[in-house]
């Protein structure tokens, strides 16, 4: 295999040049990551389901008519996607009160909101968020108003389909983050949804027990048992057929 240049690497993931001008490939990593990298693991087989679901909310998404980065799965743990100039923001939506979310409000764990919230985050090359305003958005030129308002309701688009989503299969969607790039076409840039959508990005309870956590907090909380319960979402959304994870060793195919 010829060697690739990466172009990227962060906590779950790589980027490495794309086979053709404008694109990119995107690798997903088994490393487990959080509380500002101060934990951190190998989980078996993270990489190759955060993969194919992220492959399948990606899929469904721009048949809807959402705008992303993603073309097509090419093997197990890598997927071509469209070259974005990243907006240095990261977006989260939440439905339910979780996480810091409840401890700068004084909430408790599983309130239902009384509407879906979109907040910014500002992430730094350090991969470090900090919770900012719309105000410190356009002030430090970190996006337009134009293309806040484009985030903002592609986000409520995303929450709609990924709450319905979920739920179909007994899956309550508490919160999650996404992030977005420019797309540029001839002299236009055109915002649209980047990096992945998975357990590792969004909040996953099971609808009849929320203390059945389907997501990352099962890594952050050392609750075990995190691969199984990414595959579980896979299962449940009809992507693999039984609870085992897909063999590293096929990543390849």
């Amino acid at each position: 295999m010829s060697r690739r240049k990466k172009i990227y690497e962060g906590a779950a993931k790589i980027l490495y040049e794309g086979p053709e001008p404008g694109t990119l490939i995107q690798h997903f990593k088994d490393d487990g990551i959080a509380l500002n990298t101060q934990k951190q693991e190998i989980i078996e087989g993270k990489g190759v389901i955060n993969n194919r679901i992220s492959e399948f909310v990606m899929t469904n998404l721009n048949a809807i008519g959402v705008p992303t980065h993603f073309i097509r799965r090419i093997n197990m743990r890598e997927q071509l996607i469209r070259e974005v100039e990243v907006i240095p923001l990261e977006i989260k939506c939440r439905n339910v009160a979780a996480g810091s979310f409840c401890e700068r409000l004084g909430l408790p764990e599983g309130q239902i909101l009384p509407r879906s919230i979109v907040e910014f985050y500002f992430k730094t090359e350090q991969g470090n968020v900090t919770l900012v305003s719309e105000e410190h958005v356009t002030a430090f030129n970190w996006a337009s108003t134009q293309e806040i308002d484009d985030i903002i309701a592609l986000t409520l688009r995303v929450n709609d389909f990924l709450y319905g989503m979920f739920s179909a299969v007994g899956i309550r969607l508490v919160d999650f983050r996404v992030e977005y790039g420019r797309l540029y076409e001839n002299d236009m840039a055109r915002t649209v949804l980047a990096d992945e959508i998975s357990p590792d990005s969004c909040r996953l309870w099971d609808v009849l027990d929320n203390n059945n956590r389907l997501d990352k907090d099962r890594f952050r909380q050392d609750r075990g048992m995190i691969g199984e319960a990414y595959t579980e979402v896979a299962r449940r959304l009809g992507i693999v057929k039984d609870h085992r994870l897909v063999a590293a060793q096929n990543e390849g195919a």
